[in-house]
């Protein structure tokens, strides 16, 4: 029997938003995943995620290949990471990297998005790092969300790269699956993955990210035309993060041929001339909250308000009241909007369920989400927080735990959950495993602009984007960038070179 070949797998990602005050700190890893060795792929057991998909390939194929699991770090979307807390995870990856052994191969789950204190270029740093440790002729593909910056330096220290191709992200699982195997391939000796990078200076805008819609949809279907070059190996389209506020900040597209670089950068030129003639129709178009909300009086329910400005996915701070306050000055009653505020959540341990309590919820971050929503409630329940979701969601977790969480409602009709961890909405078992029932609102507001489409739209008659204020809001103009690069559309005009 043939020596297996050894095939080391890493993963970090988290998508930074710096214009959040408060940073990421090592804490937030261990609340969610910072798994080392053997209980890394335990640890993501059934999981809909790109580093399962590894995994899962590999298993496979066992008979070829040998799985050494390094480390997953991954923290809920938030602010810039502490110096100290990338310097650790770093450090700990390069350090089991080098205990593992001689290796043929590399599969690493970079987000794109990540931003340090220190490094700007997160993603770029540790992968070069990675590099370095296995030298320039072990094979390394790698994996990233389309809301990434792509740099020049992530493209140079890997072999190969693809990022998921669905906006909600709903084929991790299956993106990882892909890049094992263009590894297996390359390992085999039938192919020789040869990349090329194009980053026009543009941004799309959040708005206009979500894949099987327009504008996005027509460059998708160039995109997989491409694909049926036998030629092209893969490519994938960087929407871009607009929230990490780096020189790399804005759409991007990867091509990966066989031993063809010539094709590889034609097409990732053509992909780069479609953006670039198109680029109007990737700007966001955007209104007030108030014609926003006034338009819902009008609508039948249930009605998903996505609530652009408050993001959580995005790193915002999932406290806005901003759209609940706007609904109940037009008398939109029937609302349910889930909230993160965990001093309310520890105050109302100590009530019984059936009491009516005076709450103060919400907009206790900072001071652009609004002002906190204050009222007599009746505490409907307590819970755990914790709920499972068993298709594939933005994300790719199963097992969420929102932490300590309570349900309450004002005789207006108003419903808040209110918990005591941040947890994005990409799921509707968030609401139905606590006796929320999606059907019975009018309006449902949920903190998202892309990601919450896949859980929301079975249950809900219409999804309208909301431009709402905050560290996530779609009107870029509002954001102070000091270190984009320049020019950058929209904000400057820009030419095709």
């Amino acid at each position: 029997m043939l020596e297996r070949k050894r095939i080391a797998v890493i993963g970090f990602l988290h998508e930074s938003n710096t214009f959040i005050s408060t940073p990421t700190d090592y804490e937030a890893f261990q609340n969610d995943w910072l798994l080392e060795g053997n209980e890394f792929p335990l640890g993501m057991s059934g999981a809909h995620h790109e580093t399962t998909g590894f995994f899962s390939a590999l298993d496979e194929n066992v008979d070829e290949f040998e799985a050494v699991p390094i480390m997953m770090a991954r923290a809920i979307p938030y602010g810039t990471i502490t110096a100290d807390a990338y310097t650790r995870i770093v450090g700990r990856i390069l350090e089991l990297l080098q205990q593992a052994g001689p290796l043929d191969g590399v599969l690493a789950a970079p987000h794109g998005a990540t931003v340090s204190e220190k490094q700007p270029d997160a993603d770029g740093y540790w992968l070069e790092e990675v590099r370095k440790v296995i030298g320039p002729d072990v094979p390394m593909i790698a994996t990233l969300d389309p809301h990434g910056n792509l740099s020049h330096k992530m493209a140079a220290a890997c072999d190969g790269m693809i990022s998921y191709r669905s906006n909600p992200h709903l084929d991790q699982f299956e993106v990882g699956r892909q890049a094992a195997e263009l590894l297996f391939d390359t390992l085999r000796g039938k192919i020789t993955p040869t990349m090329a990078v194009a980053t026009p200076p543009i941004a799309i805008n959040i708005q206009k990210q979500e894949t099987l819609v327009e504008p996005c949809l027509p460059l998708y279907q160039l995109a997989n035309q491409q694909l049926k070059e036998e030629v092209v190996l893969s490519n994938s389209i960087m929407l871009g993060f607009p929230y990490s506020d780096v020189e790399e900040m804005g759409a991007a597209f990867i091509v990966v041929t066989d031993n063809d670089e010539s094709k590889a950068k034609q097409y990732a030129a053509e992909l780069e001339a479609y953006l670039f003639e198109n680029r109007q129709e990737f700007q966001a178009d955007l209104e007030s909250v108030e014609a926003t909300v006034a338009k819902c009086s009008q609508l039948e329910g249930p009605i998903c308000l996505l609530d652009m400005g408050d993001n959580t996915g995005g790193g915002s701070p999932a406290d806005s009241t901003i759209l609940l306050h706007e609904c109940q000055r037009q008398a939109l009653t029937n609302t349910f909007v889930c909230l993160y505020d965990p001093v309310v959540v520890q105050a109302l341990q100590a009530n019984d369920v059936g009491e009516f309590v005076n709450v103060k919820i919400g907009a206790k971050t900072d001071r652009l989400h609004g002002e906190p929503w204050e009222g007599e409630v009746e505490l409907l329940g307590k819970y755990d927080g914790k709920f499972f979701e068993p298709q594939p969601r933005h994300g790719g977790a199963t097992d969420c735990d929102q932490g300590d969480t309570v349900v309450v409602k004002h005789d207006s009709g108003l419903t808040i959950m209110v918990t005591s961890k941040r947890q994005p909405p990409f799921s509707i078992k968030q609401l139905t495993t606590f006796h929320v029932d999606p059907a019975s609102f009018h309006i449902l507001i949920t903190k998202g602009v892309n990601a919450p489409i896949a859980a929301y739209q079975p249950v809900c008659r219409e999804i309208i984007r909301t431009n709402t204020g905050g560290v996530t809001t779609a009107d870029m103009g509002q954001l102070d960038y000091r270190y984009r690069r320049r020019p950058l559309y929209p904000f400057e005009e820009v030419r095709q070179e």
